[in-house]
């Protein structure tokens, strides 16, 4: 019999990703959904949709009720805690019988950045609920690189403040596809484990950066900034103070060295090698590329 599983976040990078990698699957998704008016395509995608709001635990027994499988991913920020700790709640009382869990690489309670903090406060709660579980901890993820997709096509750079950090990057696609391959796993190997996943290997945003030439045919440099002048950026674009904050935090534990590893856990769970930059630059190039003039009027008439 199909298990019902629901998953939150489910409008974000990660989930949405997640829903791709169990179509087909013989199971029946259900989402939760601050807002339901977001949720067509979620709807069309052949998924059940339920409002309800991580932060109000009084809005998620509905959800809940009838769940096998949460799928259990906390937006960032310093009620983290409180929104896993309300799921795990309402999973209990709902007789959800696992939950799998996105947490952070290198989640901790020593972690140097107040995410990986937080995140380790979440994951000891769900390891002593009673619940099954399993906890993802995935490296930085390459579509982290889309938001500098503007600058890249405008100028061929990218500014970040991480100095000669080399990092484990990982493509969100082989997190959810990780992620998918737990929940549809019914043996049980999976419980009580926690996985790191990285990419196929640690590299540097020069390396990174080279791989987007190779693929777009011109070239593109990254550029090591401070981390006021990425903050001012940060906040330009509106990211809220607290995020621009961890984001820095994070930043100065990779460019110390803390994020250069890589795992081979996505290849042991999936059976394959990770995608590489390589790969994933040349699934997005079109985001990475200029788009191209519109004719003039008086150009359209001749």
């Amino acid at each position: 019999m199909a298990r019902t599983v629901l998953i939150t976040g489910a409008t974000g990078t990660v989930s949405g990703a997640l829903m791709n990698a169990l179509r087909g699957a013989d199971v029946r998704p259900r989402v939760l959904v601050r807002d339901t008016s977001r949720a067509q395509g979620l709807r069309e995608r052949g998924a059940e949709v339920f409002a309800g709001d991580l932060g109000d635990a009084r809005s998620l027994p509905p959800a809940f009720k009838g769940v096998d499988d949460l799928w259990l991913l906390t937006p960032n920020g310093p009620r983290a805690p409180e929104h896993s700790s309300n799921a795990v709640w309402a999973a209990r009382q709902a007789g959800v019988e696992r939950v799998v869990r996105l947490s952070a690489i290198g989640a901790a309670p020593g972690a140097p950045n107040r995410s990986g903090r937080l995140h380790a406060l979440s994951d000891q709660e769900l390891e002593r609920s009673g619940l099954r579980w399993t906890i993802l901890r995935p490296h930085w993820f390459m579509q982290n690189l889309l938001n500098e997709a503007g600058d890249i096509a405008a100028t061929g750079t990218f500014a970040l403040n991480m100095g000669a950090a080399r990092i484990g990057m990982i493509d969100v696609r082989d997190v959810a596809e990780c992620a998918a391959r737990v929940l549809l796993d019914g043996s049980g190997r999976h419980d009580g484990r926690a996985y790191t996943l990285t990419g196929p290997r640690s590299l540097t945003f020069d390396e990174a950066a080279g791989a987007l030439s190779g693929v777009l045919g011109r070239p593109v440099a990254y550029l090591p900034v401070g981390d006021d002048t990425r903050r001012k950026t940060l906040l330009g674009h509106g990211v809220p103070e607290w995020i621009a904050g961890m984001l820095e935090e994070y930043a100065r534990a990779y460019a110390g060295g803390w994020g250069d590893l890589a795992t081979g856990t996505v290849a042991d769970l999936l059976g394959r090698a990770p995608r590489d930059i390589a790969g994933f630059a040349r699934d997005h190039a079109a985001a990475f590329t200029p788009p191209e003039p519109r004719p003039s009027p008086a150009d359209a008439s001749r």
